[in-house]
């Protein structure tokens, strides 16, 4: 790929690759669990909005701060004085929940993929008694679920140790046929809407045992549409390779905007395609809304179309996965075995370590739905995201309040810092949301805090010397800096 050929089109397609992959596979199901449909479009209305501002705080920042590559953990290190204990500490912190954020997603992903995958096994969904311990149940289709969801894992896994190329075109393949399949799907299922299966449209919702009003299942339905989102700070990643900087912004928001139009459609279909109280507990309500449309001959070719798109995005973001580590690594914010490479260039020790922890995650698979396991993984993913996403505009609010880079630009810098302080606000708000169980908060705190352990192995680190590695100016006040060169980079990331 070449330096400064990417314009506003290719940037805008890799924004809406890198989020249309999961999440819209399982969140009409997940929608219809947690809010009626009005409380399913007031929280896909809030959440692009929140997305929205936060889009913009990336879009700003890679052309107030071009010099700052790399990840999320750039801009936590800026939020205090660099080169300071709180500043490293800062910065690991949130690649470590960037992390973990990553490889939670990943079980996410997998677990749709065998929800699908019971289209053609069906077994997968027995729910025949095997043993049980207390209230720990395991069903022939628990097990064969984690049975099937661990091998995907692994497979990736050999498949990426022996070199990203391959890797890399079966994702291109899988991306083709994701456009395919929601074209189709959309087509089909406008000749099966009914409107009374979303009447009446502000229905009651239960959740833990309690009661959920409108304003509660919006706090729910918050949580579960951000996660289809994520990925919206993809063209900040390749900034660099932008012909002009502002397409960088302008890419991130039309990209954005596209994705909830598709999102919106797709999932309004599927609930004027499928009576409420079926979508509920739904494991492939793409799949099922098609079958309703043409009869079982549809649901095959969907579920065939959803298993190669969501085997791509489970190779694009092991791979991702891996690389946040590597790279945290590189920069003396994870422990340097982190950053070991086999003889093909993979990551190799990132990822083991990192598929190891979304194997113990999978465990989730064993005792609960597909469905079930699905909304308790992306809960914790998102929380985790949440942070990473928090900081960056934190740390554009904090650009704008002390000026830096807005000399003479007031009206700017008034937009700017309200648009930061709108984006830091959504954020808090849905980790608020988010943690109102308190099951999720304790594993959510859990996992977060268990960075802490391994912090003391990374304090005495310092970044690994490369070829590539210059010495970087930072731009005056009141300019906006010049794009530094970088390393050649594979995009291969699906969400």
């Amino acid at each position: 790929m070449k330096k400064g050929s990417l314009g506003v089109s290719i940037l805008t397609a890799l924004v809406i690759g890198n989020m249309v992959g999961s999440g819209i596979f399982m969140i009409p199901a997940t929608l219809a669990k947690d809010a009626s449909p009005a409380g399913a479009l007031w929280a896909w209305g809030l959440t692009g909005f929140g997305v929205l501002m936060l889009a913009l705080v990336f879009g700003t920042l890679s052309l107030r701060k071009p010099e700052m590559t790399g990840g999320p953990q750039i801009y936590a290190k800026a939020l205090v004085r660099e080169g300071t204990e709180r500043s490293k500490l800062l910065g690991y912190s949130v690649s470590w929940g960037y992390w973990v954020a990553n490889w939670a997603g990943n079980v996410a992903i997998i677990t749709t993929f065998t929800g699908y995958l019971t289209t053609f096994l069906p077994v997968l969904t027995d729910e025949k008694l095997l043993f049980q311990f207390g209230s720990f149940r395991i069903t022939i289709g628990n097990l064969l679920t984690f049975v099937v969801a661990s091998l995907l894992l692994w497979l990736v896994h050999t498949m990426i140790l022996k070199g990203i190329e391959g890797a890399g075109r079966i994702n291109l393949l899988a991306t083709a046929a994701k456009v395919i399949g929601f074209v189709f799907f959309i087509v089909i299922t406008l000749f099966v809407f009914q409107k009374s299966n979303l009447l009446p449209m502000e229905q009651q919702r239960v959740a833990h045992g309690v009661a959920l009003g409108l304003m509660g299942q919006i706090n729910h339905g918050a949580m579960a549409t951000l996660w289809p989102f994520i990925g919206v700070e993809s063209a900040m990643v390749f900034s660099s390779r932008a012909k002009r900087r502002a397409d960088v912004k302008i890419a991130t928001i039309l990209g954005l905007l596209i994705t909830i139009v598709i999102y919106i459609s797709i999932t309004l279909l599927v609930m004027g395609a499928l009576p409420q109280h079926q979508l509920m507990n739904d494991t492939k309500p793409l799949v099922d809304a098609l079958n309703a449309a043409v009869g079982p001959v549809g649901r095959y070719p969907m579920a065939a179309l959803g298993l190669v798109s969501l085997l791509g995005a489970t190779i694009g973001w092991i791979l991702l996965s891996a690389e946040v580590a590597y790279q945290a690594s590189r920069q003396g914010l994870f422990p340097r075995v982190f950053g070991r490479e086999n003889k093909n260039g993979a990551q190799s020790t990132s990822l083991v370590i990192t598929n190891v922890m979304a194997q113990v995650f999978l465990l989730s698979t064993l005792s609960q739905s597909i469905a079930a396991a699905f909304n308790f993984v992306i809960f914790i993913a998102t929380l985790s995201y949440l942070f990473p996403y928090a900081v960056a505009a934190l740390y554009q609010l904090k650009l704008t309040v002390k000026g830096e880079t807005y000399e003479g630009e007031k009206k700017a810098r008034i937009i700017d810092g309200s648009i930061a302080f709108l984006g830091f606000a959504y954020a808090v708000w849905v980790i608020k949301a988010g943690t109102s169980d308190l099951r999720t908060f304790l594993f959510g705190v859990a996992l977060l805090a268990a960075g802490l352990i391994f912090y003391p192995a990374v304090r005495k680190s310092r970044p690994v010397p490369t070829n590539e590695s210059a010495p970087q100016t930072q731009p005056s006040a009141g300019t906006i800096a010049k794009a530094p060169q970088e390393a050649e980079f594979n995009p291969i990331q699906t969400h």
